[in-house]
């Protein structure tokens, strides 16, 4: 699958056109469920955000001011409700725009002190993740586009919203992550010292109301995100190997094998690691929405009540898909980019290390014992994070196609061998600065020996 990609020029013609062609705040408030999350329909941009006709390089500077303006807000906690969460709070420059710390999920609210029940995902290479679709249509060879891949895309583990204004929204209004409003939002930007900047890049009359001046808080993280230095570099190790500029030591191209290998790992199957066919650098997912059994994590507070389950797609974030049994269990798969930089897994964090992740998916369903809870009698709980009316759901493909007793897709030596390669995929990768660089395999020799 090679989803739809949106080149960053693009994005910011967009962006610079919504600014010109609306007027005022979206016209649908946003729903807040019982769990105090919000889902919104896509943010319209601000009045008198910009002329209605511009110039190309008008356009690009506007996308300039609001990038600006996003960097400061991303990292300004007086937006919270507690003043004392921002953006990058969670969302950590350091560790790849993901959480910075091995807590399974994020401390918020108003007392910083209210927990969430999903770990922070990364806001790194978003930039590729297409408009949710419940019926995504491609192929291998993107000729044939009968192929339905199912539910696919949105920027969330549920995908519930597809454009980074709505997705920064969430966070923004969540009684247990920022905890903060519309107003607070808009009389902390109103108060500090980048009001003036918000005026040049939205017009005068922005803060003429909660809603205007949100909204511009919105747009303005969005473009933030789209920094393709900054958010998408496209700076690992594998991307040089891709480029001919490194080799890959023997662990690591044995881990890559491992990886692509149907019969082993076939980790590739969900986390595409080959160049599209435009060229353009894997993303290492294909960003469908996909069951697989995790644990429940018994460490989240909200996991206290036996009757509550994280359904993912079909709830309870997100509403529009409630009671449609057949996307209850369902979370989008990450990108596989900077994740050996985590020290959180899965959607509930139940995991802090890679290699233990790598094991649940080569031994969860031939030693199942390992992560389920097991009873006095010896019989294993398994899938007991979801009900069993949904387990027809869950992926049975390949690793997930072998029985109790029989043998692991791939052994202890192995699996540290597929981890060696996840390091390859860690952003700020240096050719000069790699005593090994020279020696292995380079992208020449693995495709001689594939011939």
């Amino acid at each position: 699958m090679s989803p739809m990609r949106l080149p960053f020029v693009l994005c910011t013609l967009a962006l610079a056109a919504l600014s010109a062609a609306m007027s005022g705040c979206g016209s649908h408030a946003a729903d807040t469920n019982a769990s105090g999350a919000t889902q919104a329909p896509a943010t319209n941009a601000v009045a008198n955000a910009a002329p209605q006709a511009q110039t190309r390089a008008e356009v690009f500077a506007h996308v300039k001011q609001m990038t600006t303006l996003g960097e400061k807000l991303f990292f300004d906690p007086s937006l919270s409700g507690s003043g004392k969460l921002a953006c990058a709070s969670c969302h950590s420059p350091s560790h790849a725009f993901g959480p910075p710390n091995a807590l399974s999920v994020q401390l918020g609210g108003n007392d910083m002190h209210q927990p969430g029940f999903r770990a922070v995902p990364s806001l790194e290479y978003l930039q590729s993740v297409p408009a949710f679709t419940r019926h995504f249509h491609d192929s291998d060879d993107e000729g044939d586009e009968s192929v339905d891949a199912g539910p696919t895309g949105g920027l969330t583990w549920d995908g519930r919203v597809d454009h980074g204004s709505d997705q920064a929204r969430i966070p923004l209004l969540s009684s247990f992550e920022m905890g903060s409003t519309p107003a607070k939002v808009a009389a902390a930007v109103k108060a500090s010292p980048y009001a003036d900047d918000f005026r040049k890049a939205f017009g005068a009359n922005v803060f003429d109301s909660d809603d205007k001046t949100f909204a511009a808080v919105l747009q303005s993280l969005e473009a933030f995100e789209q920094t393709p230095a900054t958010f998408y570099p496209y700076t690992s190790k594998f991307d040089a190997f891709l480029a001919g500029r490194a080799k890959l030591n023997d662990a690591e191209m044995h881990g890559l094998q491992l990886f692509n290998d149907e019969n082993k790992g076939n980790c590739a199957s969900c986390h595409i690691s080959q160049r599209a066919k435009d060229g353009s650098p894997p993303q290492f997912s294909d960003f469908g929405l996909i069951a697989i059994g995790v644990p429940r994590n018994r460490a989240l507070p909200v996991n206290q009540n036996p009757k509550f389950h994280d359904l993912g797609a079909c709830g309870p974030e997100r509403t529009d898909l409630k009671g449609q049994d057949e996307y209850c269990g369902i979370f989008r798969t990450p990108s596989l980019r900077n994740v050996a930089t985590r020290k959180t897994f899965f959607h509930n964090g139940i995991y802090h290390k890679l290699d233990d992740v790598v094991r649940f998916y080569v031994e969860r369903d031939t030693n199942p014992e390992k992560f389920y809870p097991v009873s006095k009698n010896g019989a294993v709980d398994k899938f007991d994070d979801l009900p069993k009316q949904y387990w027809a759901n869950i992926n049975t493909g390949p690793p997930f196609d072998r029985k109790k007793g029989d043998k692991p897709a791939l052994d202890e030596a192995e699996i540290k061998d597929v981890v060696a390669f996840l390091d390859t995929l860690t952003d700020g990768y240096d050719p000069a600065k790699d005593k090994d660089s020279q020696k292995g395999i380079g992208i020449g020799q693995m495709k001689s020996a594939s011939n």
